[in-house]
């Protein structure tokens, strides 16, 4: 019996429950007697009527049986409702002295020390007031109150004996600190939370800066077994004016509580987050993290760095805490991640720091892992350093360092135990990032070595050296802007003329030549020329100018001849301008001029002009190298093995190439009218012909691979027993990029129309050929050298070079220019299809 319990509540619950189910069954006795003792016979028949008989016999003596049930149930009910009562008024009369004794003796307590004995602390509620302290035996303390605007929030109540401590209040706008949490218990108990800082002043004018964020409050201490509390975050940076101004930077966060003899740290608190504006507010620097136990426990993880505020030039992220030492045994804390910057401006800012790992314990425990470095911006910039790993101090293995950000080296292990460990690894190097020149200029940022492994120190391995960074991919290649077009050719005017001596208008002004991002001009016109005597010609169009995309060829002039004239000639189209920018395309072929002649006279239609060739791809970018492995840590002085050294890094991959540019349309040929024996083609009866397709441009060449890292040393073996760690291996080269294709070919031009015959359609130009892949980048020349063996021990191996990065693909044929349209007229001939371009060759193996 000293172990049964009873609840009165769920006795009387009960009880109303089996008082519900008892209702119910006799209701439907009720509802079932009358159909069941009264059966009506199916027929007649003496056999009907006893079947009757029986069945009503077995009704009327279940309904007996339910009715004996019915005073049972009943009674039962008023058991289950009597014990809850009589619980009920026992528990009241136990109750009734014990809680006036305790009461007399709280009430003699706050008299003699202004503190309950056993009970709860009172939570403020005045804005920044202090939280209650528990009871001096047994109680949780009361929270601290938000503070208001400007006013710091409360700190949290102390625990007693035994209990938790209170959570510290929030700091009140325009920056002020949050509260501190109370300690807890004296015996057991965590501590409280640190409060949140107040966020900073947002700036209401059009112009000026944002308000600091608030100070975290610290996180409480633990009891003798007991963890810390946590730190407060810090507070948010205040917003800059709409016209622009710095944002406020993010609050420090507060550091995590310590424990007692037995409990691990508590963790540190985040950094708050920076304020936005034209140029963007500093993340907060987080907060550490706690001690551990004097005797047994971990160390507390140290905080996250603040993210930096937005802005056209953003904040730089907050730095990591450092993780929290431990006591005799136990782990160190790991050290926070720093913040990322944020901003669009290149390279306007860094990411934080991370923070370092905390040590292990005095006798026992491993070293915390250091923490990685924050990014920097949304386009580029250098990232924080990363945290090293925390060192061993008797017996335990060093933390790992952490990983870098962008373009800086990875953290350094952290050393074994002086008696017996292993040395951390080392972290990972930051990749690369290729340069960026679009809107602004960004410098390329190398990839980050390894980071060190850590060394042992009298019985232990070396820790193994961190990777390099991976390089950057190479840029895709892009066609440069285009400015406006040079000047076109001069227009000529036209000749009206009644000269016996046949005239020949003159040629159309040419284009004026471009450059590799400047447009050729287009060639003007030939002039027309109209004759009442001799035979005219019309003038030749002018050609194109040569430019980033070719300038267009000018139209023949238009000749138009009497009755008694013996020949008209249009005048042949000029040719399109070649490009010369990267992927430009060539200028269409000016159209040939038209002719008209009378009925005894002849008119031979101009030519086409030929199209301008496109213009050669532009090439892709190269792609990064590979950042240096980092060094193997050193074997302990009498057993051990050195650290491997780590791995260069691997080379970016290649830009891809751009394709070439279109050829140039061919002119179209002139049209020829008259009398009956006007005819379509020029002099010496060839028919007009319509203008050959330019060829297209080939296309650019991608880039190649970038080089692996070079490997890092091995570590040195123990001066006794224990090899020498191998060098790590040189990076492998980056994949070369993959050619583009070739441009099309221009369509040939159509050919003439006449009455007599029909002009030959233009051939279409060639297709370019595709870009040439990109070769795979070299690997590294060689890899780590091999750490030195002991006494008797052998050295390391030298790490292998690494292998070339593999070509990149060859870039498909460019397709040939369609053939040019069948002149109208009898015997017109459709010009022939341009033949498609090369394919690309593959790159070669680095």
């Amino acid at each position: 019996m000293a172990y049964l319990i009873a609840a009165p509540e769920l006795l009387a619950a009960a009880a109303a429950d089996v008082a519900g189910i008892g209702s119910s069954v006799s209701a439907a006795n009720l509802a079932a007697a009358f159909p069941t003792t009264a059966v009506t016979t199916a027929a007649g028949d003496e056999v009907s009527a006893a079947i009757a008989a029986l069945f009503g016999a077995h009704a009327q003596q279940y309904l007996a049986i339910s009715a004996q049930i019915a005073v049972f149930h009943e009674r039962f009910v008023q058991a289950l409702t009597g014990a809850s009562g009589g619980y009920a008024t026992a528990e009241a009369t136990n109750a009734s002295p014990l809680q006036g004794l305790l009461d007399t003796v709280n009430s003699q307590s706050m008299t003699l020390t202004g503190r309950l004995l056993i009970g709860n602390g009172t939570d403020a509620v005045t804005p920044g007031g202090t939280g209650g302290a528990a009871g001096w035996l047994c109680g949780n303390g009361g929270a601290g109150a938000a503070g208001s605007a400007g006013q710091a929030g409360g700190n949290g109540g102390s625990a007693g004996l035994i209990g938790t401590g209170g959570n510290g209040g929030a700091g009140g706008a325009n920056g002020a600190a949050g509260g501190n949490g109370g300690a807890g218990g004296w015996l057991y108990g965590i501590g409280g939370n640190g409060g949140i800082g107040g966020p900073g002043t947002n700036n209401t004018a059009l112009a000026g800066n944002g308000g600091d964020g608030g100070i975290g409050g610290a996180g409480g201490h633990g009891g003798l077994f007991g963890a810390g509390g946590m730190g407060g975050a810090g507070g948010v940076g205040g917003h800059a004016g709409q016209l622009g101004g710095l944002g406020g930077t993010g609050g420090t966060a507060g550091v995590g509580g310590a424990a007692g003899h037995f409990g691990t740290g508590g963790g540190g608190g985040h950094g708050g987050l920076g304020g936005t504006g034209t140029s963007g507010g500093t993340g907060g620097t987080a907060g550490n993290g706690g001690a551990g136990g004097t005797v047994f426990g971990n160390g507390g993880a140290g905080g996250l760095g603040g993210e930096g505020g937005g802005g056209f030039a953003g904040g730089n992220g907050g730095h990591g805490g450092q993780g929290g030492a431990a006591g005799l045994i136990g782990a160190g804390g790991s050290g926070g991640n720093g913040g990322n910057g944020l901003g669009f401006a290149l390279a306007a800012n860094v990411g934080g720091d991370g923070g370092t790992g905390g040590a292990g314990g005095m006798l026992y425990g491993d070293g915390g892992d250091g923490g990685s470095g924050g990014a920097a911006t949304i386009f580029g910039g250098h990232g924080g350093l990363a945290g090293n790993g925390g060192s061993a101090r008797f017996i335990g293995t060093g933390g790992t360092g952490g990983s870098g950000g962008i373009g800086m080296a990875g953290g350094n292990g952290g050393d074994g135990g002086q008696l017996v460990g292993n040395g951390g690894a080392g972290g990972p190097g930051g990749q690369g990032l290729a340069a960026i020149s679009s809107f602004a200029t960004s410098p390329a940022v190398d990839p980050g070595q390894g980071g060190n492994g850590g060394s042992a120190y009298l019985i232990g391995n070396g820790g193994a050296g961190g990777t390099g960074g991976t390089g950057w991919t190479g840029t895709a290649a892009t066609n440069p802007m285009i400015t406006a077009a040079a000047d076109n050719g001069s227009p000529i005017p036209d000749i009206h003329t009644d000269s016996a001596t046949p005239v020949t208008g003159p040629s159309g002004g040419v284009g004026s030549p471009g450059s590799s991002t400047q447009n050729g001009g287009d060639g003007a016109a030939g002039a027309n020329v109209y004759s009442t005597a001799a035979g005219p010609t019309g003038g030749a169009g002018g050609n194109g100018g040569d430019g980033a995309n070719g300038g267009a060829g000018g139209a023949g002039g238009y000749a138009n001849g009497s009755d008694t004239a013996a020949r008209a000639h249009g005048g042949n189209g000029g040719n399109g301008g070649n490009a010369s920018g990267a992927g430009g395309a060539g200028g269409n072929g000016g159209d040939g001029g038209s002719a008209d002649a009378l009925s005894f006279g002849e008119a031979y239609a101009g030519s086409g002009g030929n199209g301008g060739n496109g213009a050669t791809g532009g090439n892709g970018g190269a792609g990064g190298n590979g950042g240096a492995g980092g060094h193997g840590g050193n074997a302990g002085q009498i057993f051990g093995h050195g650290g491997r050294g780590g791995d260069g890094g691997t080379g970016g991959v290649g830009g891809a190439a751009a394709p070439g540019g279109i050829g140039g349309a061919g002119g179209t040929g002139g049209t020829a009218h008259g009398g009956i024996y006007s005819q379509g083609y020029p002099d010496g009866g060839n028919p007009a012909s319509g203008g050959g397709g330019g060829n297209g441009g080939n296309a650019g060449s991608a880039g190649p691979g970038g080089n692996g890292g070079t490997g890092g040393n091995g570590g040195a073996g123990a001066h006794f027993f224990g090899s020498g760690g191998d060098g790590g291996n040189a990076g492998h080269g980056g994949a070369g990029g993959s050619g583009a294709g070739g441009g099309a070919g221009g369509a040939g031009g159509a050919g003439g129309s006449g009455a007599v015959l029909g002009g030959t359609g233009g051939t279409g130009g060639t297709g370019g050929t595709g870009g040439d892949g990109g070769d795979g980048g070299h690997g590294g020349l060689a890899g780590g050298t091999g750490g030195q063996g002991g006494i008797f021990g052998s050295p390391g191996n030298a790490g292998s070079a690494g292998s070339g990065g593999a070509g990149g693909a060859g870039g498909p044929a460019g397709a040939g220019g369609a053939r040019g349209a069948t002149g109208s007229g009898p015997g017109g001939v459709a010009g022939a299809e341009g033949a498609s371009g090369g394919q690309g060759h593959v790159g070669a193996t680095g």
